[in-house]
């Protein structure tokens, strides 16, 4: 849940006027209930797969990592379909899942376990009807099915009725009552024990995504019965990494994609620790390959990139890695098509001020503000409030204050009435911030400010991690720019506490001491930034001035 601060002043309208500002009161309900769902919605939101889609045959297919579990069926090719859906549910390749369970179907119209993992696969598309009708299906067959399958069936009714009513309490205390039940009478049961280390994320229908410490245990349970078996790798990968244990997550992830080279999610939770260990072009080389791999699964498929959720994600962040060590060219290029792009899934469609973002990086304000405006054309009206505050902050760049306080405005106006509106809170006070240094409320830029820093380092959400380290580094910029060294000092030591090996945050650093006298810290980062910066753009303009001011300073005698 991100933190809620105090200190955000009353005052959330541009022009500061009564007419145009809203209450604390009104967007912190907001936040309190966008925060409660926002994790939920970044996977169950999604648009609709085409049904026809989702029955198409397929065959069976190598290199997405081996699973097994004896179901009830006289049909081998219909186990083996079953056993290559489970595959794919343990790495989130949903469409493939319900594609590979309808085929089991067709072979076997009775194979209740089927209608059990096709109910999986279509609540991770979003399908709450079609998957709580594949649950009923699945009930119905029960008394064909084991004892051990009656009670996977069972629980996943119970886990469909939780979610269906996540204000009562009782029903997530039954769901886990009858797991602890099951897991009595099934203590080595692996793909139990993978259901229960679920059941303890932040999201109970994501999962292992939300998986934390109280996951891990029963994770390691099954990882003792099966030492290798990638889809416990893949939940420990990211349980690990959510907890901030880097060298047990890179561990699973190596694992992981050693098993599984052909899925790829596999390289791209490689990529996502490896980024967070100091090793970005490595990670570069594993999203490139998961990019690769997407790719060439949509052609041939003949599938819309848009109904791919994984797709979308893994551009996202490879565009942002390439920004990251200051391939700005490559970032151009790959964030340009992640915009582009049409998503059916909010969370990606809320990371999409990558793009606006690096043209402000890269003083393109009046492309920032096309980028910018053409959010608000979109279909959320979350997005469309996005938008609003980006186009917002373009328009203060391009010295329109005027229509910067209009845009801003209206950003405020929708995030009110918009149900997840609350979401956007960091990035109106990041805006709001902009426009009081820029208006000369120094102070109160500066709080605003840094109250947006803290809520975006709050959000532990570990797909964040480079977009929180991008939007700090967007405060700090505009810091920099307007000449405020004591909030620039502060936003590059948050820089820091978030990513000590980002040549930015060096830059930032370096800038900070040069500033307040103590040249020797200062040539120390300068040197930092450009150890950092090596495979950049060679006119990356942070790394020309890095190399400048360390020449002037070399020659300083201090």
């Amino acid at each position: 849940m991100r933190a809620i601060h105090a200190s955000v002043p009353c005052e959330l309208g541009l022009r500061l006027r009564l007419r145009s500002t809203i209450s604390m009161v009104s967007v912190v309900l907001a936040v309190l209930t966008a925060a409660a769902q926002v994790k939920h919605a970044a996977v169950s939101q999604p648009g609709h797969v085409p049904e026809e889609i989702l029955k198409r045959p397929l065959p069976l297919r190598d290199g997405i990592g081996k699973a097994h579990e004896p179901v009830t069926t006289s049909s081998r090719d219909a186990q083996a379909y079953y056993d290559q859906g489970l595959a794919y549910l343990h790495s989130y390749v949903w469409i493939e899942a319900a594609r590979s369970f309808n085929q089991a179907l067709r072979l076997d119209s009775k194979l209740a376990m089927a209608y059990l993992g096709l109910s999986y696969a279509l609540g991770e598309l979003g399908e709450s009807d079609a998957a709580r009708r594949a649950s009923e299906q699945a009930s119905a067959l029960a008394n064909s099915a084991t004892d051990r399958e009656q009670s996977r069936i069972n629980l996943r009714a119970k886990q469909l009725a939780a979610g269906a009513g996540p204000d009562k309490p009782s029903l997530q205390a039954d769901y886990i009552k009858l797991f602890d039940q099951a897991l009595a009478k099934y203590p080595n049961d692996v793909e139990l024990l993978l259901l229960r280390g679920q059941s303890q994320g932040h999201r109970h229908d994501a999962p292992g995504m939300g998986g934390g410490e109280g996951s891990i245990p029963f994770y390691e349970r099954a990882l003792a019965q099966q030492p290798r078996y990638f889809a416990t790798h893949h939940y420990l990968t990211h349980a690990y990494e959510n907890v901030g244990r880097l060298d047990r997550a890179l561990e699973h992830a190596g694992e992981y994609v050693r098993s599984a080279s052909a899925v790829p999610h596999a390289h791209h939770m490689y990529g996502h620790v490896l980024r967070r260990v100091g090793r970005m072009q490595d990670a570069i080389t594993e999203f490139r390959r998961a990019d690769e791999l997407e790719l060439a699964y949509l052609q041939t498929e003949k599938i819309a990139p848009e109904y791919d959720w994984h797709y979308h994600h893994n551009l996202d962040l490879l565009g942002t890695s390439y920004q990251y060590t200051g391939q700005m060219r490559l970032a151009e290029a790959v964030l340009r098509r992640s915009f582009e792009l049409r998503s059916i899934q909010l969370s990606q469609e809320l990371n999409e001020d990558a793009w606006p973002m690096l043209l402000l990086q890269q003083g393109r304000a009046e492309q920032a503000l096309t980028a910018a405006r053409a959010l608000t054309r979109r279909a959320d009206p979350v997005v469309q409030a996005l938008g609003h505050l980006l186009a917002s902050r373009a328009l203060m760049r391009l010295n329109r204050m005027d229509s910067a306080t209009e845009e801003g405005d209206q950003g405020v106006r929708q995030m009110r009435q918009a149900s997840l509106g609350g979401i956007l809170l960091p990035q109106l006070e990041i805006t709001q911030g902009d426009f009081l240094l820029r208006t000369g409320q120094t102070e109160r830029g500066r709080t605003m400010l840094l109250d947006a820093v803290a809520k975006l380092r709050a959000d532990p959400a570990s797909d964040m991690w480079t977009h929180t380290l991008l939007r700090l580094e967007s405060v700090w910029r505009v810091s920099n720019e307007l000449g405020d060294g004591i909030l620039a000092a502060e936003v590059a030591k948050q820089m820091q506490q978030h990513d000590p090996n980002y040549a930015g945050t060096h830059y930032a650093l370096a800038k900070a001491a040069q500033q307040e006298g103590r040249l020797a810290t200062a040539r120390e980062e300068y040197r930092a930034a450009i150890r950092g910066w090596n495979s950049a753009d060679s006119d990356l303009p942070g790394l020309v001035d890095a190399r400048r001011q360390l020449t002037v300073l070399q020659k300083s005698p201090n």
